[in-house]
C-alpha cells in the first residue's frame, strides 16, 4: 500500500518546508522504503523557467530537463533519487490540463469547476508522480503559506487524498515559532492559528515540526501540543544549525523517524546514517581555509545560485577545506577598479550563470584577472561563454568578439545561436535542458577529473561557442576538451594555467554530499593549493 506524507506550512514562507521534506526522504529512505517527493508550487507559471532569480531563487534542472522549483534539488542532494518533470506540480500545469481537457471534451458537458475537476487533477498528478517512480512512500510538499488563496485548491485536493487513501495518509505542518529577545519568551500564538486555519478546512495535522531559533523548551512543546490537537511526543522542533544538513539528525535524535513510522503504520527500522553523519562531521571539522570569489549578476539573492553554493560545500568537505566564499556582483566590477583589483586576492574564482547582458562586461573582467594572474578559475554555463569572448578579445585578438545574445551586430560572434535555432520563436524552444551526453579529450584536466571519456551533465541554455571560431581560439592555445554528440563545445581549458576550465553544462546540479561534483573538486584542490 503506497504511503503519503503531505507537509505543509504555517505563519510565513521560506520557513524550512523544503529541508523538512527532504530530511524525511533521507530518514525514510535510511530505513529501507523507497521514496519520491513533489514540490507543490501554487503560481500560475506552468514551470520556473521564466522565472527572475531574485523572485524565486534559482531554476533547478533535472535529468529530464524539466525546469523546477530549488527545492528539488534539495531533495536530490539529501535522499539522492533522480527527479524528473513529475515531481513539480504548479498550478499552471495543473490549469492548463484542466483547460486542454475541457477543450478537447473530456468532461462531457460537465461545467468545470475547483471541486472535483481542479482537485481531481491534482490528485492525479501526485498519483503519476508515485507510479513513475515506484515509491513506497510520496512526500509532498505544499509551497506557499497556509491560509493563501492560491494554496486552497491543493489543500482541498490532499483533504479529500487523506480520505481516498484512509490510514495511509499523514499531514506534517512545519510552522515559525518567534523567539522574543526582549522578553526570552517562544511565541506560539502565529503557529496556533495556522494550525487553526488547517482544521477550519478539513485537515488536523498528525505532526508539527516547529521551526524556531533556539529548541523548544518542554513546556512550550507541551503547549503547542495542547492547542494543536497533537500528542506532545509529535511535536518537534527544527532550530537554527549552522548546516542545513545537520536537520535530519536533529529530527531523528528527537523521535522524528518513530513518529512518522508509528503514524504511517509502517515497520520502523533504525536508519543508517553513517556515511551522512560523517560528512556533517567533515564539514565542521574542516579548518583549511579557502576563499572563493563567486561572481554573478545575482550575487544579493545567494538562493539564485543554491546548487552551487552546495557543491562548493560537498567538494569541500571531501578535501578538509573550510571555503569562505563571498558574492561579488558583476555589474559593480564593470566601473569599479578597486573591486576588480580585489579579486586577485582570492584564491579562486567562479564566474556563475545568468541570461542577458547586465553585468557580462563586469564577468569577462573578472575572466581576464583570472586568466592573467593564474588564479585557479571555474566558468559555468555564460561563465563558458564569456570565457570564449574575453579569450577571443584579449588573446585571439578578435576586437569587439562577442555573443549575438548581447550584440546581435558584433564583428565576431564567437557565440551565437545555431543556424536550426534562430527561427524558433517559442520561449525556451531552443534551449538545450537536462542531462547531455558529452565526449571528453584523453588527457585533459576534466578527462582526468572524470576519470572516463564519456559523461553526462545537465544543461540549460541556447546558445553554442560558434563553430567557425574552434580552429581559430584553438591555434591560440585554447584546449577544447569536452564536445556534445554533434560536436558543439562542452568544456575548455587552457594547459599552462593552475587551473583554468569552463563548462556549457551545470555539472552543480549532481553534486551530493556523499559523492562531490568532480569538476568542483578539481577545482577546489587547485584553489587550496593541494
Amino acid at each position: 500500500m503506497v504511503k503519503y506524507v503531505i507537509i505543509t506550512g504555517g505563519v510565513l514562507s521560506s520557513v524550512g518546508k523544503g529541508t523538512i521534506s527532504a530530511s524525511t526522504g533521507l530518514l525514510l529512505k535510511s530505513m529501507g522504503y523507497n521514496v519520491t517527493l513533489v514540490k507543490i508550487d501554487p503560481y500560475l507559471n506552468v514551470d520556473a523557467g521564466t522565472m527572475n532569480p531574485y523572485m524565486h531563487g534559482e531554476v533547478y534542472v533535472t535529468e529530464d530537463g524539466a525546469e523546477t522549483d530549488l527545492d528539488l534539488g534539495h531533495y536530490e542532494r539529501f535522499v539522492d533519487v533522480i527527479m524528473t518533470k513529475y515531481n513539480n506540480i504548479t498550478a499552471g500545469k495543473v490549469y492548463f490540463e484542466v483547460i486542454r481537457k475541457e477543450r478537447a471534451g473530456d468532461y462531457l458537458g460537465q461545467t468545470v469547476q475547483i471541486i472535483p475537476h481542479v482537485t481531481n487533477q491534482i490528485k492525479e498528478m501526485v498519483r503519476a508522480a508515485q507510479q513513475y517512480s515506484g515509491a513506497d512512500v510520496v512526500i509532498v510538499e505544499i509551497g506557499g503559506t497556509v491560509g493563501d488563496i492560491e494554496g486552497l485548491p491543493f489543500l482541498e485536493a490532499m483533504r479529500q487524498l487523506a480520505l481516498e487513501e484512509e490510514g495511509n495518509v499523514v499531514f506534517v505542518h512545519v510552522a515559525l515559532v518567534e523567539y522574543l529577545k526582549a522578553t526570552g519568551e517562544l511565541k506560539t500564538k502565529p503557529l496556533q492559528h495556522s494550525v487553526q486555519e488547517l482544521r477550519r478546512i478539513g485537515i488536523q495535522p498528525n505532526i508539527i515540526v516547529a521551526r524556531s531559533e533556539i529548541p523548544l523548551d518542554e513546556e512550550t512543546r507541551k503547549k503547542i501540543a495542547l492547542y494543536t490537537n497533537v500528542k506532545p511526543e509529535h511535536v518537534f522542533s527544527s532550530y537554527d544549525v549552522s548546516l542545513i544538513y545537520e536537520v535530519p539528525l536533529t529530527l531523528r535524535a528527537q523521535g522524528y523517524d518513530k513518529a512518522l513510522a508509528d503514524k504511517l503504520n509502517i515497520e520502523y527500522r533504525t536508519p543508517n546514517l553513517s556515511k551522512w553523519e560523517e560528512f556533517v562531521d567533515r564539514v565542521k571539522k574542516a579548518n583549511k581555509p579557502v576563499r572563493i570569489a563567486l561572481v554573478g549578476k545575482y550575487a544579493k539573492l545567494k538562493d539564485s545560485y543554491l546548487s552551487i553554493k552546495e557543491a562548493v560545500i560537498h567538494a569541500s568537505a571531501y578535501l578538509g577545506l573550510k571555503p569562505q566564499m563571498e558574492w561579488i556582483d558583476s555589474v559593480e566590477l564593470e566601473t569599479d577598479e578597486e573591486a576588480l583589483k580585489r579579486l586577485t586576492t582570492f584564491d579562486g574564482i567562479v564566474v556563475l550563470p545568468g541570461f542577458g547582458a547586465r553585468g557580462a562586461e563586469g564577468k569577462i573582467k573578472a575572466i581576464k584577472v583570472a586568466r592573467e594572474n593564474n588564479i585557479p578559475f571555474l566558468g559555468i554555463c555564460f561563465g563558458l561563454q564569456l570565457s570564449v569572448v574575453e579569450f577571443a578579445r584579449n588573446v585571439v585578438g578578435l576586437k569587439g568578439a562577442h555573443s549575438t545574445e548581447i550584440d546581435p551586430n558584433t564583428p565576431h560572434p564567437v557565440i551565437d545561436l545555431l543556424e536550426d535555432q534562430k527561427n524558433v520563436k517559442e520561449v525556451g524552444g531552443t534551449m538545450r535542458l537536462g542531462a547531455q551526453k558529452i565526449i571528453l579529450k584523453e588527457g585533459t584536466t576534466v578527462h582526468k577529473l572524470y576519470g572516463t571519456s564519456v559523461i553526462y551533465e545537465r544543461h540549460r541554455h541556447r546558445y553554442e561557442v560558434n563553430p567557425k571560431y574552434v580552429d581559430l581560439l584553438q591555434k591560440h592555445g585554447m584546449v577544447i576538451s569536452g564536445v556534445s554528440e554533434k560536436g558543439l563545445v562542452e568544456f575548455i581549458e587552457l594547459p599552462n594555467h593552475r587551473f583554468f576550465v569552463a563548462t556549457q553544462a551545470h555539472p552543480e546540479f549532481k553534486s551530493k554530499p556523499l559523492a562531490p561534483s568532480p569538476l568542483f573538486v578539481g577545482f577546489l584542490k587547485a584553489a587550496a593549493g593541494l
